[in-house]
């Protein structure tokens, strides 16, 4: 078995260098400047590019595959997959909000073993092993009448459940960063963070920060059940929500489905 925890923390610590030096050096304009279309589908900022790259030398020295908002898919042939989101939330740190997170998951045979997420900028981490106990951090909140809640921000198709959800709940915050969302539910420094409805999660923004939630006791599912899958599909899209409990999950999936 190989050492994933060294292999995750050489990953974080390349993109952390790029990510300051992008940070450093860079103005606003060239980090988010638009040069395509990522693995997704979806615009890819060079701040993105700029962080992925030197993530990727480290994951070909190692020879395992890789999953990445930016680049897809590359099949090395491996039962190892590392599932990256060199940056989530890279229109914050793009304008100049220290608002963004290192996303990484080892999946072996379609199983999360592993998953480190930190905030970069910063000395904050937060990482699971899938052996490690459960040990409760998370609120103990069970309604989302006077939570603290944090959602994407709405659309048009959005908004009734978005507003539903804000106006029971106590505090509301958009923070543009599902895995630090969701790393603050696993804290409880928050009760809950959803998409309400969108289906704007891709595996990558919900594979490390799932078990994370999970080993700190929360809950973590889609609105519609469906299960979250590893393949190299990036087209394939969730509605994620990622609780304290059970139970504080299960009602805003209702709220987000029984809204019109």
């Amino acid at each position: 078995m190989r050492d994933f925890t060294s292999m995750l923390n050489e990953m974080a610590a390349v993109a952390e260098t790029a990510y300051t030096t992008a940070m450093r050096t860079m103005t606003k304009e060239q980090r988010s400047a638009d040069i395509g279309l990522g693995g997704d589908g979806t615009p890819t900022m060079f701040l993105d590019q700029y962080v992925e790259e030197p993530v990727l030398q480290v994951l070909e020295k190692l020879g395992i595959n890789v999953l990445s908002e930016e680049i897809g898919w590359v099949d090395r042939g491996s039962a190892i997959t590392a599932v990256i989101d060199p940056v989530d939330g890279t229109a914050n740190s793009a304008s100049g909000v220290p608002l963004s997170g290192f996303s990484a998951a080892i999946v072996v045979d379609d199983v999360v073993v592993e998953a480190l997420v930190t905030w970069l900028g910063t000395s904050y981490r937060w990482h699971a092993h899938r052996d490690d106990p459960i040990v409760k951090k998370t609120t103990t909140q069970t309604v989302v009448s006077g939570s603290s809640l944090s959602m994407l921000r709405p659309r048009p198709t959005t908004w009734p459940a978005w507003s539903a959800l804000a106006q029971s709940a106590e505090r509301m915050r958009i923070l543009g960063t599902t895995v630090l969302e969701g790393a603050l539910v696993a804290d409880g420094a928050i009760d809950a963070f959803c998409d309400p409805g969108g289906d704007i999660h891709r595996i990558v923004d919900l594979a490390a920060i799932a078990l994370i939630v999970e080993k700190s006791g929360g809950y973590v599912r889609d609105i519609h059940d469906r299960p979250f899958t590893f393949d190299p599909d990036l087209s394939k899209r969730w509605s994620g929500v990622i609780a304290s409990t059970r139970e504080l999950a299960d009602e805003i999936v209702e709220t987000i489905t029984s809204t019109k």
